[in-house]
């Protein structure tokens, strides 16, 4: 009994011994899970606290593109980590917007409206948006109105975020010549090009008369000039740079005009404005550039392609930064150029099912194609520099002697 007992009080030792091993082995594991729980639930509680604004311009959320893209960029982050998120078609003045949102306790907001003054200036005897809301973000898009004359930053919770869409809109412009000499080898019936023997002309048609509108034509029109100037010809160049954002009608009409004109190709950037260009370009037979977002099958076979902006990136990016807690490192003027692939025309996959299937036709393709592939490496390779009007740089026309301003 007495080593029955004893043998009893060895095993039980030794379980217990055991038992204690288990969780001695265990307890590091167990500290790291609730390491990472508690790191989750701090994650968690980030996401949750993250509350993001998309304040529309009047071209509005289903623009299929500037807007849209936010709107989506925005819904992407609350699938993905929970946030909240608000779309904001404002009705009343951005001031009054902006301030509304920051009330409410959206901590990030990303104002689409090309209108800064109350967020940095302050109007009608206000106080600048910013400063009464210094622990909310405002990103705002296509300008630098953050910057004092000086060039120092006048807000630390604004960033500026601009697109080198000067260099995108450069291969836009090469494209349209390029397409527009072989017009006739490229394209079957369904088109009525005008011959370039008796006129040569391009449009822009742009929302406002700003350097966010002009660095668009201006990049557009070194793209034409450089090939233009290859080619030895000339090209009349028509504007309109108070079309606005919203008027379908205006679209049709001035691009109508520009058609009349001559021009075979019409850049729009001006929001739905552009879907009156495309719509026309259609209904003449000719082609259309779109902005923003991929629009090429908007009217399939008439937009030559689109110069893409794209906003999502730059909503899912500051979004996740804020939540990473890494967003005061981020520059208050951050720019997306054509190597980051944030900015870019399209791949023109939707032209290219266009394009007649004679052998002249398809080996002419594949050359303006590889000829716009090699402008874009250069571009990025800084060979070719492009006028960049949003960050100040001056355009004089003289620089572009094959191109007539009308």
């Amino acid at each position: 009994m007495k080593r029955f007992l004893t043998g009893l009080i060895v095993l039980l030792l030794s379980a217990v011994a055991f038992v204690g091993c288990n969780r001695a082995g265990s307890s590091s594991g167990s500290s790291a899970k609730t390491k990472a729980s508690e790191k989750s639930a701090a994650s968690e509680m980030a996401a949750s606290d993250l509350k993001i604004a998309i304040v529309c311009d009047s071209a509005g959320q289903n623009d299929n593109g500037y807007n849209q893209s936010a709107v989506a960029g925005a819904k992407e982050m609350a699938e993905k980590y929970g946030c909240v998120y608000k779309v904001v078609e404002p009705t009343e003045s951005i001031g009054d917007t902006l301030r509304t949102l920051a009330e409410n306790g959206y901590n990030l907001i990303f104002s689409m409206v090309y209108d800064f003054d109350a967020l940095i200036k302050g109007e009608a005897g206000t106080q600048p948006v910013a400063s009464m809301y210094p622990e909310t973000t405002f990103v705002i898009f296509n300008d630098t109105p953050n910057l004092d004359a000086d060039g120092k930053i006048i807000h630390n919770n604004v960033i500026s975020v601009l697109y080198n869409v000067n260099e995108s809109s450069y291969l836009a412009g090469a494209l349209s010549v390029l397409v527009n000499e072989n017009a006739s080898v490229l394209f079957g019936s369904g088109y009525h090009f005008t011959d370039p023997s008796k006129a040569r002309a391009l449009g822009f048609i742009g929302g406002t008369d700003s350097a966010g509108i002009k660095v668009f034509s201006v990049g557009y029109i070194e793209g034409a000039q450089k090939i233009a100037s290859e080619l030895g010809v000339t090209y009349n160049f028509y504007a309109k740079y108070d079309a606005g954002f919203a008027d379908v009608a205006t679209g049709s009409s001035v691009a109508g005009t520009y058609y009349d004109h001559g021009a075979d190709v019409v850049y729009a950037c001006s929001g739905t404005v552009g879907d009156g260009v495309t719509a026309k370009a259609k209904e003449e037979g000719k082609l259309a550039i779109q902005v923003d977002a991929n629009k090429d099958d908007q009217q399939p076979g008439y937009v030559l392609t689109s110069v893409i902006k794209n906003t999502k990136v730059v909503v899912e990016t500051f979004s996740e930064d804020m939540l990473n807690g890494t967003l005061d490192t981020v520059a208050r003027d951050t720019t997306f150029n054509l190597a980051s692939g944030s900015t870019s025309i399209t791949d023109m996959a939707t032209i290219s099912n266009y394009i007649s299937k004679t052998d002249a036709a398809q080996n002419k393709w594949k050359q303006i194609k590889a000829k716009i592939d090699d402008l874009n490496k250069q571009i990025t390779a800084g060979t070719i520099v492009v006028t960049n009007m949003q960050n100040g740089d001056k355009f004089d026309e003289s620089t572009c002697p094959n191109i007539i301003f009308k």
